[in-house]
Protein backbone atom coordinates (compact mmCIF):
# COMPACT_ATOMS: atom_id res chain seq x y z
CA UNK A 1 0.00 0.00 0.00
CA UNK A 2 1.34 3.42 -1.10
CA UNK A 3 1.51 6.28 1.20
CA UNK A 4 -2.20 7.77 0.97
CA UNK A 5 -2.97 11.06 -1.01
CA UNK A 6 -6.14 11.52 -1.11
CA UNK A 7 -9.30 11.52 1.46
CA UNK A 8 -10.51 8.22 -0.20
CA UNK A 9 -7.20 6.32 0.43
CA UNK A 10 -6.49 7.19 3.89
CA UNK A 11 -10.53 6.53 4.57
CA UNK A 12 -9.37 2.87 3.32
CA UNK A 13 -6.14 3.00 5.80
CA UNK A 14 -8.15 3.84 8.53
CA UNK A 15 -10.53 0.95 7.52
CA UNK A 16 -7.89 -1.41 7.82
CA UNK A 17 -8.87 -3.97 10.92
CA UNK A 18 -5.61 -4.85 13.16
CA UNK A 19 -7.23 -7.00 14.90
CA UNK A 20 -10.49 -8.23 16.45
CA UNK A 21 -11.51 -4.42 17.73
CA UNK A 22 -9.24 -2.01 16.51
CA UNK A 23 -8.89 -0.44 13.16
CA UNK A 24 -6.23 1.49 12.45
CA UNK A 25 -7.76 4.61 12.30
CA UNK A 26 -8.06 4.42 16.07
CA UNK A 27 -3.95 5.05 15.93
CA UNK A 28 -3.70 8.00 13.82
CA UNK A 29 -4.80 10.93 16.01
CA UNK A 30 -2.44 13.38 17.27
CA UNK A 31 -2.63 16.47 19.32
CA UNK A 32 1.36 17.52 17.82
CA UNK A 33 -0.30 16.99 14.64
CA UNK A 34 -3.93 18.62 14.69
CA UNK A 35 -2.48 21.78 16.61
CA UNK A 36 0.52 22.18 14.16
CA UNK A 37 -1.28 21.38 11.40
CA UNK A 38 0.50 18.32 9.99
CA UNK A 39 -0.50 14.87 9.05
CA UNK A 40 -0.11 11.94 10.81
CA UNK A 41 -0.05 9.39 7.94
CA UNK A 42 2.60 6.77 7.70
CA UNK A 43 5.51 6.65 5.15
CA UNK A 44 5.13 2.98 4.90
CA UNK A 45 1.83 1.78 5.40
CA UNK A 46 2.06 -1.69 5.19
CA UNK A 47 4.59 -1.80 8.27
CA UNK A 48 2.86 0.08 10.09
CA UNK A 49 0.22 -2.34 9.21
CA UNK A 50 2.11 -5.49 10.48
CA UNK A 51 3.33 -3.70 13.27
CA UNK A 52 0.00 -2.52 14.86
CA UNK A 53 -1.40 -5.75 14.18
CA UNK A 54 1.23 -7.96 16.40
CA UNK A 55 0.43 -4.70 18.92
CA UNK A 56 -3.28 -5.18 18.80
CA UNK A 57 -3.43 -9.03 18.61
CA UNK A 58 -0.98 -9.93 21.36
CA UNK A 59 -1.32 -6.97 23.62
CA UNK A 60 -4.34 -5.05 23.57
CA UNK A 61 -7.24 -7.71 22.48
CA UNK A 62 -6.25 -9.33 25.89
CA UNK A 63 -4.98 -6.75 28.27
CA UNK A 64 -9.12 -5.15 26.72
CA UNK A 65 -10.65 -8.74 27.36
CA UNK A 66 -9.87 -8.66 30.58
CA UNK A 67 -10.00 -5.20 32.06
CA UNK A 68 -12.77 -4.00 29.72
CA UNK A 69 -12.33 -1.07 27.33
CA UNK A 70 -8.83 0.21 26.59
CA UNK A 71 -8.43 4.03 25.83
CA UNK A 72 -5.75 5.49 23.68
CA UNK A 73 -3.71 8.35 24.43
CA UNK A 74 -1.09 8.54 21.70
CA UNK A 75 0.30 5.68 19.53
CA UNK A 76 1.25 6.13 15.81
CA UNK A 77 3.45 8.90 15.07
CA UNK A 78 5.16 10.11 11.69
CA UNK A 79 8.56 10.84 11.51
CA UNK A 80 7.34 14.24 11.02
CA UNK A 81 5.27 14.22 13.89
CA UNK A 82 7.61 12.68 16.52
CA UNK A 83 10.66 15.21 15.17
CA UNK A 84 8.35 18.14 15.86
CA UNK A 85 7.62 16.84 19.32
CA UNK A 86 10.95 16.35 19.98
CA UNK A 87 12.18 19.84 19.03
CA UNK A 88 9.37 21.05 21.10
CA UNK A 89 10.14 19.12 24.05
CA UNK A 90 6.72 17.62 24.07
CA UNK A 91 7.93 14.59 25.71
CA UNK A 92 8.80 12.61 22.18
CA UNK A 93 12.05 11.17 22.22
CA UNK A 94 14.28 11.75 18.86
CA UNK A 95 12.89 9.89 15.80
CA UNK A 96 15.97 7.51 16.24
CA UNK A 97 14.46 6.09 19.48
CA UNK A 98 11.27 6.01 18.20
CA UNK A 99 11.96 3.43 15.35
CA UNK A 100 9.62 0.59 15.99
CA UNK A 101 8.37 2.19 18.80
CA UNK A 102 5.80 4.94 18.07
CA UNK A 103 7.15 5.11 15.12
CA UNK A 104 5.69 2.44 13.28
CA UNK A 105 6.53 2.08 9.84
CA UNK A 106 10.20 2.43 10.41
CA UNK A 107 12.43 -0.26 11.40
CA UNK A 108 14.64 0.21 14.28
CA UNK A 109 18.36 0.02 14.10
CA UNK A 110 19.16 -3.46 14.68
CA UNK A 111 16.14 -3.92 11.83
CA UNK A 112 13.18 -5.22 13.91
CA UNK A 113 9.99 -4.26 13.55
CA UNK A 114 7.55 -2.97 16.76
CA UNK A 115 4.71 -0.27 17.86
CA UNK A 116 3.93 0.86 20.96
CA UNK A 117 0.64 2.67 22.30
CA UNK A 118 0.03 4.71 25.41
CA UNK A 119 -3.12 3.97 27.29
CA UNK A 120 -5.40 4.23 29.80
CA UNK A 121 -6.93 1.01 31.24
CA UNK A 122 -10.32 2.66 32.59
CA UNK A 123 -11.58 -0.85 34.23
CA UNK A 124 -8.23 -0.20 36.28
CA UNK A 125 -7.81 3.65 36.77
CA UNK A 126 -11.47 4.01 37.80
CA UNK A 127 -10.73 2.11 40.90
CA UNK A 128 -7.14 2.09 41.58
CA UNK A 129 -5.68 5.91 42.59
CA UNK A 130 -3.54 5.48 45.76
CA UNK A 131 0.94 5.94 44.99
CA UNK A 132 2.11 2.48 43.62
CA UNK A 133 -1.25 0.86 42.76
CA UNK A 134 0.40 1.19 38.96
CA UNK A 135 2.92 -1.55 40.06
CA UNK A 136 -0.28 -4.14 40.58
CA UNK A 137 -1.26 -3.68 36.80
CA UNK A 138 2.39 -3.53 35.54
CA UNK A 139 3.29 -6.85 37.03
CA UNK A 140 -0.50 -8.52 35.68
CA UNK A 141 0.92 -7.60 32.15
CA UNK A 142 4.66 -9.03 33.19
CA UNK A 143 2.92 -12.35 34.20
CA UNK A 144 0.04 -12.32 31.12
CA UNK A 145 1.58 -10.79 27.88
CA UNK A 146 4.15 -10.91 25.84
CA UNK A 147 5.13 -7.01 26.20
CA UNK A 148 8.58 -5.97 24.66
CA UNK A 149 8.50 -2.46 27.04
CA UNK A 150 6.41 -0.59 29.74
CA UNK A 151 6.76 3.06 30.73
CA UNK A 152 4.35 4.28 33.26
CA UNK A 153 3.16 7.76 33.79
CA UNK A 154 1.07 9.63 37.06
CA UNK A 155 -2.27 11.14 35.04
CA UNK A 156 -4.89 7.76 35.17
CA UNK A 157 -1.95 5.34 35.14
CA UNK A 158 -1.09 6.12 31.48
CA UNK A 159 1.20 4.11 29.85
CA UNK A 160 3.63 3.01 26.66
CA UNK A 161 2.64 -0.33 26.31
CA UNK A 162 4.85 -1.87 23.70
CA UNK A 163 5.19 -4.98 21.23
CA UNK A 164 9.01 -5.63 19.60
CA UNK A 165 10.50 -8.47 17.55
CA UNK A 166 13.12 -8.31 19.94
CA UNK A 167 11.50 -7.83 23.42
CA UNK A 168 13.66 -6.58 25.96
CA UNK A 169 10.83 -7.37 28.89
CA UNK A 170 11.43 -4.02 31.24
CA UNK A 171 9.08 -1.64 32.76
CA UNK A 172 9.85 1.98 33.73
CA UNK A 173 8.19 4.34 35.60
CA UNK A 174 8.20 8.46 35.24
CA UNK A 175 5.49 8.88 38.35
CA UNK A 176 6.86 10.63 41.59
CA UNK A 177 8.68 8.63 44.22
CA UNK A 178 8.32 5.56 41.79
CA UNK A 179 11.13 6.85 39.02
CA UNK A 180 12.81 4.12 37.69
CA UNK A 181 12.83 0.53 36.91
CA UNK A 182 10.63 -1.65 38.22
CA UNK A 183 12.10 -4.69 36.71
CA UNK A 184 14.20 -5.64 34.19
CA UNK A 185 16.37 -8.59 32.79
CA UNK A 186 19.23 -9.15 35.20
CA UNK A 187 17.07 -7.51 38.22
CA UNK A 188 16.09 -10.70 41.23
CA UNK A 189 12.58 -9.69 40.83
CA UNK A 190 12.11 -10.32 37.04
CA UNK A 191 11.82 -14.30 37.18
CA UNK A 192 9.74 -15.80 38.80
CA UNK A 193 4.97 -15.64 40.08
CA UNK A 194 4.15 -12.32 40.95
CA UNK A 195 0.55 -12.65 41.45
CA UNK A 196 0.55 -11.77 44.98
CA UNK A 197 1.19 -7.77 43.14
CA UNK A 198 -1.45 -8.41 41.34
CA UNK A 199 -4.01 -10.03 43.21
CA UNK A 200 -7.84 -8.43 43.30
CA UNK A 201 -7.40 -6.40 40.36
CA UNK A 202 -9.22 -7.64 37.84
CA UNK A 203 -12.61 -6.32 37.82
Amino acid sequence: MKKPQTVAALTDLGRVQLSRTFFMRDFLYSDIASIHGLSNIPDDPDLAIAAGTRLCEGLLEPLQDAFGRIAIRSAYRSAEVNALGNAKNYNCASNERNYSYHIWDRRDASGAMGATACIVVPGFANRFDQPGDWKRLAWWVHDHLPYATMEFFPVRFAFNLGWHEKPVRAIMSHIPNDRGYLTKPGMPNHDGDHSAEWAGILP
